[in-house]
């Protein structure tokens, strides 16, 4: 059963121009293929807009975060527009309880406001509602009155700022959902005890970008260029699930190797120590679409993840497109279930000493059996694949309503 023609509004979470290309966004943006999509992004609030209007995100944006405003913000996909939400009150600070339920309720009144006049605008009488793994605004489809709602989680909450409020506003979306669709077995097991309509759905990879790496014309990122030879390299966010620890000893066992990580820093989560060791290199953020040349000069991929309380809810993008890209990959057994879906063609490790074997491994097996097997498995991972499964569970769902 296909999912066509419907009207579907997403709230995400994170923006169009965010650093790192989300699975929020490019569902939408897959979805939008076969539907009329609009997404919502997250609000900016009061505290985010005096930080940024002066900044990128502020002013593209300028104009349309007015409660009135009932433009859309167009895309280069035909059937898909993104909402810019009102500035809303900055209200985390409050405690979990009574008075931050109670301005919740005014911001999400503000943001159903805004979002009510332009889906009266736009003739948007009949829609889907997906909230993808937007837990701060729990009650916003009581306003909007969608024909079905669905929420979409993509992770476990384990930030101090999101577990405050979120773990009460998460367990009440979960339970008042048509439909949970969740990224990782663990966290499909979590919330079935909550909602019986939950299914399985694992990250995947855009592999039309990824497999760019394969193209002999394209030149590897000038800034991984001036790093010697075999580079070892992540791509991502280098933030809280990194094994600091074990990528350090990790890095002292090779002296000879170049241990690039490329992506936006969370320095509140480095240990000391960490940026000083001289063959591991930070790099900072890059726009995802110079992905394919940075992952050009990787030897080695890595997934240097911690193992730890909540690893096995990860299930991480950046896996399939490294094989999409044919590159070798080495990972920290964080979660056992991502060996069914990599064919044992990725080692998982438990120790500094098995992953620094593993590397030294993948660095002498060069042969293109190997890369094929890579992108065959990643083929078999990609986006579109995991969206089309999406869209056909809120297909089934639609009609038996």
């Amino acid at each position: 059963m296909k999912l066509n023609g419907q009207n579907i509004v997403i709230l995400g979470l994170p923006r169009v121009d965010s650093e790192i290309e989300s699975t929020n966004y490019t569902t939408a943006k897959l979805l939008a293929q076969h539907n009329r999509v609009y997404y919502v992004e997250n609000p900016f609030t009061l505290k985010d807009y005096f930080k940024r209007r002066n900044h990128t995100q502020g002013l593209l944006r300028k104009g349309y975060f007015s409660l009135f405003n009932t433009r859309l913000m167009s895309t280069d996909i035909p059937g898909l527009s993104v909402i810019v939400p009102p500035v809303l009150f900055s209200i985390n600070f409050l405690p979990e309880g009574f008075l931050f339920r109670c301005a919740l309720r005014v911001n999400e009144f503000l943001l159903a406001f805004k979002l009510k006049r332009m889906l009266k605008k736009y003739q948007v009488n009949d829609f889907i509602y997906i909230n993808s793994f937007n837990f701060h605004y729990p009650g916003l489809a009581n306003h909007l009155e969608p024909k079905m709602e669905i929420y979409h989680c993509l992770d476990p909450l384990v930030v101090d700022f999101d577990r405050k409020h979120g773990v009460v506003s998460e367990n009440m979306i979960i339970m008042r959902s048509d439909l949970v669709i969740c990224s990782s077995r663990k966290l499909y097991n979590d919330k079935k005890i909550l909602n019986n309509n939950t299914y399985f759905v694992p990250n995947a990879a855009d592999l039309s970008h990824s497999s760019k790496v394969l193209d002999a014309e394209l030149r590897v990122n000038e800034a991984l260029q001036v790093f010697p030879k075999p580079i070892i390299g992540y791509f991502g966010a280098v933030e809280r699930r990194i094994d600091y620890d074990l990528l350090k000893k990790v890095a002292r066992m090779n002296p000879d190797k170049t241990f690039v990580l490329v992506g936006p820093v969370q320095d509140v989560f480095i240990p000391d120590g960490f940026k000083r060791e001289p063959n591991i290199k930070l790099i900072g953020a890059v726009p995802y679409s110079e992905m394919p040349s940075i992952l050009k000069a990787f030897d080695v991929a890595l997934i240097p993840f911690k193992k730890d309380e909540v690893s096995s809810t990860i299930f991480p993008l950046k896996l399939f497109e490294y094989l999409g890209a044919g590159k070798p990959v080495v990972a920290t057994d964080f979660n056992p279930d991502l060996a069914e879906f990599t064919q044992h063609v990725v080692p998982f490790c438990a120790t500094a000493e098995s992953f620094s074997q593993e590397i030294q491994n993948a660095l002498k097996e060069v042969s293109e059996v190997t890369v094929e097997q890579r992108l065959q498995i990643a083929s078999a991972n990609t986006w579109e694949k995991r969206v089309g499964e999406i869209a056909d569970i809120i297909a089934t769902k639609l009609f038996e309503k």
